[in-house]
């Protein structure tokens, strides 16, 4: 966003006024609800979605007002979060797109084990595989804000984890479809949990260990309720896609002005923030486990390639998945690979 954006916004405004339009435009001042499953002092919450909230705020010159609602205090659980947004009981939802399996399956092409390297360039290359293959199809019933992964997805566990053999018989909370596939394929028993119970589940012994990234582990006290880590240099264990998304209805009736302000901040730019600033959470948090004397496995991609040759087969899977339902799977890998090096070669855009 730039000063020049906002300037145009406001002669808008002001070209309304001095028209006559003043009572026309307080009576189209409009509250959005937005509804996420995370507290309120989580990473994302504060420094992505509250962000992309005062940011619509200001650029509207108050003239909308996003009210935020964590924690699913709008009622339902994660799972329901994007079925709110289409069905208008909130009017804007951050979601884990993976949290409906199967149901936005293009997106999963970044769920994939040991895909994704770097949050930006996979957020940019999301971005544009949404506008080609999903605007119209997958998402077609909802507005799409933004589209991004979360940083380097990895294990947090009650035993250590150095090769894949450690994890045979454990119970571990899978972060997606893809992931399950792969704790499956070790001997692990994957577990479907939301984000939010996992310090219950953990803390009750009902999982022995946990897929997320560093960010998220700082809000559900992660490092003291287990006390080994294991990440991976190079392509991370995995990513999970999330979407903020808002009711198209909502969308639709707002005056023209107010469309463009959601639409300057909505896209490419704003998706490249989101997963960066998600990715960028990581360090911290991770420095809380050092500073605890948890013990941290770092693999190296040499190290990883046994791990690597067991997700083969899992692509192999979700390509045919794919082709039955009338996809091109390949193709999807093929473009997000070349998209992530386009971000790398020449994005330059920037939110703020």
């Amino acid at each position: 966003m730039t000063i020049d954006r906002r300037n145009l916004i406001g002669l808008a405004a002001a070209t309304a006024l001095g028209l006559g339009l003043a009572g026309q435009a307080a009576a189209q001042e409009v509250t959005l609800r937005l509804h996420q499953f995370l507290p309120a002092q989580a990473n994302v919450p504060k420094l992505v979605l509250d962000v992309w909230a005062d940011n619509v705020e200001e650029d509207s010159e108050g003239r909308i007002k996003v009210e935020r609602y964590p924690s699913m205090q709008l009622g339902g659980t994660p799972p329901e979060l994007i079925d709110q947004a289409i069905d208008g009981i909130a009017d804007v939802v951050w979601t884990v797109v993976g949290y409906t399996p199967g149901r936005f399956p293009s997106t999963e092409v970044f769920e994939l084990p040991f895909m994704v390297a770097d949050a930006r360039a996979a957020s940019y290359a999301y971005w544009k595989l949404y506008e080609k293959y999903m605007a119209d199809t997958e998402f077609a019933d909802v507005k799409i804000v933004g589209t991004w992964v979360h940083g380097p997805g990895m294990f947090h566990t009650k035993d250590p984890v150095t090769e894949p053999s450690d994890l045979e018989g454990m119970k571990i909370r899978g972060g997606s479809r893809l992931v399950n596939e792969l704790l499956t394929r070790v001997g692990a028993e994957p577990v479907g949990l939301p984000v939010p119970a996992v310090p219950e589940a953990l803390s009750k012994g009902v999982i022995d260990g946990t897929t997320i990234p560093w960010e998220v582990t700082t809000a559900l006290k992660v490092p003291e309720l287990v006390s080994n880590h294991t990440e991976f240099e190079g392509p991370a264990l995995y990513n999970l896609t999330f979407v903020l998304a808002m009711n198209k209805a909502r969308y639709e009736s707002l005056p023209d002005d107010l469309k463009a302000v959601i639409d300057q901040n909505s896209g490419v730019d704003f998706s490249v923030f989101a997963g960066g600033t998600q990715a960028d959470a990581d360090g911290p948090a991770r420095e809380i486990a050092v500073e605890a004397g948890n013990n941290i496995v770092t693999i190296s991609e040499e190290d990883a390639q046994v791990w690597y040759d067991l997700a083969e087969p899992i692509y192999e899977n979700w390509v045919a998945d794919m082709e039955e339902r009338g996809k091109d799977g390949q193709q999807l890998i093929d473009e997000a690979r070349a998209l992530m090096e386009e971000y790398h070669e020449s994005y330059d855009g920037s939110y703020e």
